[in-house]
């Protein structure tokens, strides 16, 4: 696992650790701490690309729809990516949460834009990443 606590464990799978401060006073994990799950599988996806000198990604939109509780005894979720659209200088992903026990917690999509650090402003996907995103698992 990375510092983190996030490994990939199949491709556009990734499982990530929950952590003591994940919990809420309910004794589940808080919705907010769910952004914090699907973040932490896209970072480890997108930083895997060929991504260009100044280059990253930024989130444009995101939309989640809870399934069910996930709780501390759980100590892990299994989160999966899969590749929806590749858009001029936008990528839009299906994102799902499961539990340790393999329930869907939680499922959605992310629209994440090609950012140019200098320019601050999106860019258009190279043709490298292009490729990279079309070989990741695909819905």
């Amino acid at each position: 696992m990375s510092a983190a606590g996030t490994e990939q464990v199949g491709p556009g799978r990734y499982r990530v650790a929950l952590r003591f401060s994940d919990i809420d006073e309910l004794g589940h994990v808080n919705q907010a701490v769910y952004h914090e799950l699907l973040e932490e599988a896209r970072t480890q996806m997108l930083f895997a690309l060929p991504v260009p000198p100044g280059g990253s990604y930024v989130m444009a939109r995101v939309e989640l729809n809870h399934r069910r509780e996930v709780r501390l005894q759980h100590r892990y979720v299994e989160v999966a990516l899969q590749i929806e659209a590749v858009g001029r200088s936008s990528i839009t992903m299906a994102q799902q949460i499961f539990r340790a026990d393999g329930e869907l917690a939680a499922d959605g999509r992310a629209v994440v834009v090609a950012w140019d650090g200098e320019q601050r402003g999106s860019r258009p996907l190279t043709g490298p990443e292009t490729a990279a995103l079309r070989a990741l698992p695909a819905s």
